[in-house]
């Protein structure tokens, strides 16, 4: 890591307007989910992993509470799993169907 580097954005951000550190944090947030083809089937994951959103979603949706989301990713930060439930408030009707379709009876060979 490059303490200097993060000390200096650390300081940049800072010195941002209320307007401007609000566009920051939404700039970050949204960078923070992505959609690769090929990668999670192509839906929303956390930045760089092959952790999907719906999956962290579906897990704190059955009890699971972030310190047992971030024990069970250690890869993950608490702004990643900030970023998971800020992606679900605004696409919540895609999660909920990738949930139910994961959750699917059909799904199980019974």
């Amino acid at each position: 890591m490059n303490a200097k580097l993060v000390e200096s954005l650390a300081e940049a951000v800072n010195a941002l307007s209320p307007e401007d550190y609000a566009l920051f944090q939404s700039t970050l947030i949204a960078k923070t989910i992505q959609k690769t083809l090929g990668v999670c089937g192509g839906h929303a994951r956390i930045r760089n992993t092959r952790i999907a959103v719906w999956t962290l979603i579906s897990l704190a949706k059955q009890g699971m509470n972030e310190d047992a989301l971030a024990r069970d990713f250690p890869g993950l930060t608490q702004f990643d799993l900030l970023a998971a439930r800020t992606y679900y408030r605004t696409n919540t009707e895609e999660i909920d169907a990738l949930i139910a379709s994961h959750h699917s009876k059909d799904d199980w060979d019974v």
